[in-house]
């Protein structure tokens, strides 16, 4: 596998692990210092997180409110730096607590370094996830 290979093979897995709702399996994949940034995060909610801990922390109870059932769209693109990867992506799932739809498009900037994820930054609307939410609390 070249080195242009790793980033887009290490989202990929990324993907896989959040499909399964296996959190941990994802923050697995992420160095001990990772930063994840969400910069379209609602007020009150975290915008940053720092380190693989934090991550894990923030994502091990979204199985029980959100159910992806599948990724129905995948373009990984590669950049002129060989560490990242930007991946535009989409889910389609349900809120668990109230039934809503949840469907849900991404645009994710990947940076690998030694084989783990180190910075993950993405954007995703948080007006359709307010309104597949409705009043059941994801934070």
């Amino acid at each position: 596998m070249s080195d242009s290979q790793k980033p887009a093979e290490l989202f990929r897995r990324s993907l896989d692990a959040f499909v399964a709702k296996d959190m941990r399996a994802w923050a697995d994949l992420c160095a001990e210092d990772v930063l994840v940034e969400f910069p379209f995060a609602p007020a009150g909610t975290p915008s940053r997180l720092d380190g693989r801990v934090a991550i894990f922390e923030y994502l091990r109870n979204y199985p029980k409110i959100i159910d992806v059932h599948e990724i129905d769209s995948l373009e990984i693109y590669p950049t002129d730096r060989p560490d990242t990867v930007i991946g535009e992506w989409s889910v389609k799932g349900h809120v668990i607590p109230n039934g809503n739809a949840y469907n849900m498009s991404y645009a994710t900037f990947v940076t690998v370094r030694d084989g783990s994820i180190v910075n993950y930054r993405e954007y995703w609307n948080p007006l359709a996830l307010a309104q597949a939410l409705g009043d059941v609390s994801f934070f």
